[in-house]
């Protein structure tokens, strides 16, 4: 995916954003909503901020609309209307260390395997390249 942020992570959230923007008045843009595609890079297991999923999804889907309007209004600097993920994008080697650091802490996920954990949080929104 190209971008600002080359580093090229192994591991990407995408989220479709809705974008409406608000000129000031005397101005106004058309289309003033638009669609684009908004993605974050996932951190390592076990690091800091690597359970971004479990605090953020549920069953595939943004868990709660509207703390993620926020997340992706902070992201981009201006109003979001509406917020949907898509996918986690992962190599093999990231989805192998994050099964693992999920089956070291199963009781962190209330679950009683990764696959429970996986489907609970990311639905079968993940895509291995």
């Amino acid at each position: 995916m190209a971008g600002p942020d080359r580093d090229d992570p192994p591991a990407r959230y995408l989220f479709r954003v809705t974008v409406r923007l608000d000129p000031v008045p005397g101005y106004s843009a058309e289309p003033d909503t638009f669609e684009t595609v908004l993605s974050k890079a996932a951190a390592p297991p076990g690091e800091d901020g690597w359970l971004f999923f479990r605090d953020t999804l549920w069953r595939g889907n943004v868990g709660d609309d509207a703390h993620g309007r926020r997340l992706a209004a902070d992201a981009l600097g201006v109003p979001v209307q509406s917020v949907s993920f898509s996918e986690l994008r992962t190599t093999e080697a990231y989805l192998d260390d994050l099964k693992a650091a999920i089956a070291a802490d199963l009781d962190a996920f209330n679950a009683d395997s990764v696959t429970e954990v996986l489907t609970k949080y990311l639905g079968s929104s993940i895509h291995v390249e």
